[in-house]
């Protein structure tokens, strides 16, 4: 570790007798309490404002870069105000007295200005954690600027180093690649993001192929990015061999399902096996795809559940697709009637009933077989075809009812298992009590 305490105590020391001298002087409680005043003027004025002005009302019809202008303006009232006391009471004492008295007005004019700015640039962010971020390292660096540390401290954050192998980090080169990396991350994803719309409105792919090259873009940008943010902070990219060797052993050994899972993504992806909007089984779990991720793809059963299943149990399971070629289904009802109903009546019955739904093909007629004679009678089975299968459910609950209610208006009754009881010979067991004396 390298470590320059000297150049460290050195800028501890110019910056404690700075503040000491501004503190012994009388000017600078008078600076002070103008500062709190504003403050508290700004904020009791804010609330005034926030409480009188409609937004949607006020900036209805304007261009969307003026609404936007005005709703950071409105969140930023009460800077807004600091600002406009601050420099009143600058102006005054620069009028009054020297300017060397009114250093702190001036260093919280500039500070509460700057803010506004920075919140102004950020504004085109959607992301609040990235915008709070952003804003406060921003602001920060301006802080230092005004105050005129922003050298010492830099000097101070390089002066501290690690050195592994040939790569010497130090608390400044973290920060800088951290902060290009934020910078580089948030263009990727806006970049991806155009990217992902013009895929998505080509009729010429299908859902699967568009999936794969959204996913191929995104991760291409970010490893891009990633390696362009740390070309420009100096670091030599030979320098990270040793790590990108104990990264390969990490990934043989602890990451080998990430990776089989991120393969067996970019497999189904390519075969086009399932797709988004396809309806699959999947051991127990039924559903129509929803999204498809380098990990897993998410199946939800319309009941409000949505199974995440890693990709690799796709590839190596078995998975029933009803949607693989043809969204066509056959619904199947089985059913019994007893002896006395006429077969053929009953068959003829079942498919006019089926042929009626409103869910089931046209072009497709429906059939009934009897399939078994049996002790309790005899056993039917309907089939009819729907154009989609997840009213597979519906279809078949609204023929079975259909099916009930024409059987009692023919008289067709439906077999069901009846028990008789008999006791031949003897008697039934008597229960005996026996007195057991007290006393």
């Amino acid at each position: 570790m390298d470590l320059d305490l000297k150049d460290v105590l050195e800028f501890l020391q110019t910056v404690a007798r700075s503040i000491g001298a501004e503190v012994t002087s009388p000017w600078f409680y008078l600076q002070l309490g103008l500062v709190l005043s504003g403050a508290g003027i700004a904020f009791a004025a804010s609330a005034a404002v926030r409480a009188r002005i409609d937004l949607t009302s006020l900036a209805m019809g304007w261009p969307g870069p003026l609404r936007q202008l005005l709703r950071v303006l409105l969140e930023s009232v009460t800077t807004v105000v600091f600002v406009i006391l601050m420099r009143i009471a600058r102006t005054g004492m620069l009028l009054w007295t020297w300017p060397s008295r009114s250093y702190l007005l001036a260093v919280a004019l500039k500070l509460a200005l700057a803010w506004i700015v920075i919140r102004l640039i950020t504004s085109v962010i959607r992301s609040h954690f990235i915008v709070q971020t952003v804003s406060i390292a921003a602001w920060l660096v301006a802080a230092l600027s005004i105050i005129g540390q922003l050298d010492n401290v830099v000097d101070a954050l390089d002066s501290v180093s690690v050195v592994l192998g040939g790569l010497r980090l130090t608390p400044l080169l973290v920060i800088k690649l951290g902060v290009l990396l934020l910078g580089v991350l948030w263009l990727t994803n806006v970049a991806s993001n155009f990217v992902e719309s013009r895929i998505t409105r080509s009729t010429d792919l299908t859902p699967s192929i568009q999936v794969l090259l959204i996913k191929m873009v995104r991760m291409g940008l970010m490893i891009l990015g990633i390696a362009i943010a740390i070309s420009a902070v100096g670091i030599n990219l030979s320098a990270l061999a040793i790590f990108s060797g104990a990264a390969g052993v990490g990934i043989g050994l602890g990451l080998q399902r990430i990776v089989a899972n991120f393969v067996a993504g970019i497999i189904l992806l390519a075969d086009k096996s399932v797709k988004p909007g396809d309806l699959v089984t999947i051991g127990d779990s039924s559903g129509r795809i929803s999204a498809m991720n380098t990990r897993y793809i998410s199946v939800a059963a319309g009941d409000g559940r949505e199974f995440l299943i890693p990709n690799e149990d796709l590839v190596t399971q078995k998975v029933t697709n009803w949607t693989y070629t043809d969204k066509n289904t056959l619904v199947k009802v089985n059913f019994g009637t007893n002896y006395d109903a006429n077969p053929r009546v009953v068959c003829k019955l079942a498919t006019d009933i089926a042929a009626e739904m409103p869910r089931t093909l046209k072009s497709k007629a429906p059939n009934c077989l009897l399939t078994e004679f049996t002790e309790a009678g005899m056993k039917f089975s309907l089939t009819t075809w729907i154009a989609d299968p997840s009213y597979m459910d519906s279809v078949k609950s609204e023929v079975m009812l259909a099916l009930w209610e024409a059987f009692k208006r023919e008289g067709i009754r439906v077999p069901y298992p009846v028990r008789e009881l008999r006791v031949r010979g003897g008697a039934l067991p008597v229960e005996t009590t026996v007195e057991v004396p007290t006393g």
